[in-house]
């Protein structure tokens, strides 16, 4: 297998709209800032070489003490920084709002997405099954993530497809996120939860609409139900082993999750599974 940069797998290598427009702001971000940057230490250097004890030609003005013109160039240059990252700021939080949906001509697809100890477990709640550690989706879909937390506080984040978001107890976030072209994304926990944080990981595997359909009837036809029992097993802490599938999923799962974190007293039970 031919090794890959790790360039190619962060948010240098999007795929995805979301993903490609938070690397145009860094981009944009980086070369305004070294429009200032390289400048300086360019002239530090030049200052340094032509104030040199050794050079007679260089003019000295001990009793100098103002001039307006330096004083409009080091603040202008600073303002006009300034100016310009917060456009770009601006610009991009309003464009790129995680709850604002993903322009295209097909229908979005929910997942529900849960934080463990120290696993991630994704519901399609219109389909009808789950996974955990493993986000397969069709290319070329909007996906519609409602995040929420089984546990502590964590963080969301498919550096290649952008838009990293916080999971709470009790709450819900919403995150729109786009994969292109068919391929597997690495996610991770980009939160401290634990002692299993560093191995809380998982794959957003992103396939053709026609091995999505047939991954989907595969789970279907030969996966676990995620019933009470499953989940109370799931949801101790620990390690996922490795990827699993659920099928069918209990109805209101992720409902019933947000209101065991929340207290709630109509949460004390697992909903019964459907027919």
């Amino acid at each position: 297998m031919p090794s890959v940069a790790p360039w190619q797998q962060g948010v240098l290598d999007p795929h995805g709209p979301i993903a490609a427009a938070e690397r145009t702001i860094l981009l944009n971000a980086t070369v305004i800032m070294l429009a200032v940057i390289v400048p300086v230490i360019v002239l530090t250097l030049v200052f340094a070489w032509w104030f040199r004890a050794g050079n007679r030609r260089a003019r000295r003005d001990p009793d100098w003490a103002y001039s307006g013109a330096i004083e409009v160039t080091v603040w202008s240059i600073p303002a006009l920084v300034i100016l310009f990252l917060g456009g770009i700021a601006w610009i991009g939080s309003h464009d790129l709002d995680p709850a604002r949906p993903v322009a295209s001509r097909n229908p979005p697809l929910t997942v529900q997405v849960v934080s463990l100890d120290w696993k991630w477990l994704f519901i399609y709640p219109d389909l009808g099954v789950a996974s955990v550690n493993r986000m397969v989706v069709p290319a070329g879909t909007p996906l519609r993530l409602r995040l929420t937390s089984a546990s502590v506080m964590n963080s969301f984040f498919v550096p290649q497809l952008g838009s990293q978001i916080y999971t709470m107890g009790g709450m819900t976030t919403t995150l729109h996120l786009l994969a292109e072209h068919p391929g597997t994304y690495a996610g991770l926990s980009a939160n401290f939860s634990g002692d299993g944080f560093s191995d809380m990981r998982f794959d957003a595997v992103a396939l053709p609409p026609d091995d999505f359909a047939r991954w989907l009837a595969g789970v279907r036809s030969g996966a676990q139900p995620l019933d009470a029992a499953h989940y109370a097993a799931l949801a101790r802490p620990g390690v996922a082993a490795a990827a699993a599938t659920y099928a069918p999923v209990a109805p209101a799962l992720f409902e019933t999750i947000l209101a065991d974190t929340s207290k709630a007293p109509a949460a004390t039970t697992m909903p019964a599974m459907g027919g």
